[in-house]
């Protein structure tokens, strides 16, 4: 089996990097586990060293948030010549065959640029996510998010995008694509390299029998409105840089609408500031999303490929946008418009 590391970004984690490196211990796949020691202040350094002294620690001095932080990992994993670099949440549980499975998907061919889990909530009742889609309204979400466990989701199957939180990328796509986009801090980036790796030409896997346990939203919830923050911020980035010009006409007015939803509603919760902050901080990189919208569409604009990610996406709202969806029916009403 060719050579693989796991990458494990940690902000504050102390309290659940113990599960989370003891279920790497058990893995049935010889592995190495790197540690990315992401400017915590809460003694994850220290535990890290006294307690697990054969892993790797990349200690970086602030938080660069988790596109910044595992990006240190990848580059400490392609330094050694690793062939995949899988991420693993620092909140996350592994079943003992997962890495095998995960890395048993990736290397079934040579197109295939990453592979995804079954991550599970941690009582393991709930499903967090299935692979991440992206829909024709600019909104990704991840597939069965809240949906009871069962066999719906059992099959092996090419996705839209990969959760970063349990995923194994293959180190030759990153060197052709590059790595997360560190701008995004969080939210996203994984949506993000997944549209790159697509536009390029690679596959995405979804491997159901590599399952994952995740206490959902253990990191964002020590932040007040960090996820109205990231959503606002990103969103827009995300649509800018990769989706491609033919789809625009269908897909930025439905996102435009979205967004500024999603700004009002974020006033009405009492989360104003953190949502106009947001559209300040994605608005000063614009220019710099444009320029790099250059450089990925201008290498990637191949009928085949563009044709196989539209049938990719999602032609619907996600599942949790119940506020739009009354909007859209309302508007179906009033025109007479046939949703089919």
């Amino acid at each position: 089996m060719n050579s693989v590391a796991v990458v494990i970004p940690n902000w504050n984690g102390k309290d659940t990097l113990k599960a989370c490196l003891n279920s790497l211990v058990l893995q049935s796949q010889k592995h190495t586990v790197i540690v990315v020691e992401n400017g915590s202040v809460d003694g994850s350094l220290e535990y890290l060293q006294k307690n697990y002294p054969k892993i790797q620690i990349v200690v970086n001095q602030k938080n660069l948030g988790f596109a910044g932080g595992v990006n240190s990992g990848i580059r400490h994993a392609m330094q050694q010549n690793f062939d995949f670099v899988a991420l693993f949440n620092n909140d996350a549980v592994a079943d003992k065959e997962w890495l095998v499975n995960l890395t048993k998907a990736i290397a079934g061919g040579k197109n295939i640029g990453i592979s995804t889990s079954k991550i599970v909530s941690s009582d393991g009742k709930h499903i967090d996510s299935t692979g991440d889609m992206y829909t024709v309204w600019g909104l990704p979400y991840p597939r069965g998010r809240g949906e009871p466990v069962t066999d719906k989701y059992d099959k092996d199957t090419t996705i839209f995008a990969a959760s970063g939180g349990a995923s194994i990328y293959r180190v030759e796509m990153l060197k052709e694509i590059g790595l997360f986009d560190a701008d995004f801090f969080a939210y996203y980036e994984d949506v993000d390299i997944s549209f790159r790796a697509q536009l390029a030409g690679w596959k995405i896997t979804y491997a159901p029998r590599a399952i994952v346990y995740h206490q959902i939203g253990a990191t964002s919830r020590k932040i007040r409105g960090f996820t109205t923050y990231q959503t606002i911020k990103n969103l827009p980035w995300l649509l800018v840089k990769n989706v491609p010009r033919s789809y625009l006409p269908k897909i930025l007015p439905r996102f435009l609408l979205a967004h500024t939803l999603f700004f009002g509603r974020a006033f009405l919760r009492g989360q104003g500031w953190y949502a106009l902050k947001g559209v300040v901080a994605c608005t000063r990189k614009l220019p710099k999303k444009l320029r790099e919208r250059k450089e990925i569409q201008l290498v990637h604009e191949k009928p085949v490929i563009l044709e196989y990610i539209w049938q990719l996406m999602s032609h619907d709202l996600p599942p949790n946008a119940h506020n739009l969806r009354k909007l859209r029916n309302a508007w179906w009403r009033i025109t007479g418009i046939d949703k089919k």
